[in-house]
């Protein structure tokens, strides 16, 4: 992150980031039951329990867990980075307010 842009920039560009993160790993979350399903029907005419009992185990469902686990912390880091911009813009804001009401006196 740039610290010379502007606070509003930087959280900007932070937001964009977190939006592009956060719907990603949406849309992982969200297509995970299509994604077992297709992965069962794959293995043919079986018990539905067996099917899932199978990709379950499987390592592609591994690595799908995995890269929707990892979407959905990329996004909570972002989140994260958003916060701090907004404390770091108040904490300027009282610190400005503080000179201001210190020249008064």
């Amino acid at each position: 992150m740039n610290e010379n842009l502007p606070i509003s920039e930087q959280y900007r560009v932070i937001a964009k980031k977190w939006c592009d993160a956060d719907a990603a790993a949406n849309l992982l979350e969200e297509t995970k039951s299509a994604v077992l399903a297709k992965m069962m029907v794959a293995h043919g005419q079986m018990p539905v329990s067996k099917a899932e009992m199978l990709v379950k185990a499987s390592d592609e469902w591994n690595d799908y867990i995995e890269k929707m686990v990892r979407a959905r912390e990329q996004a909570a880091l972002l989140k994260a980075q958003l916060e701090y911009i907004r404390m770091k813009f108040q904490e300027r804001s009282s610190a400005e307010a503080n000179k201001r009401a210190e020249m008064k006196l």
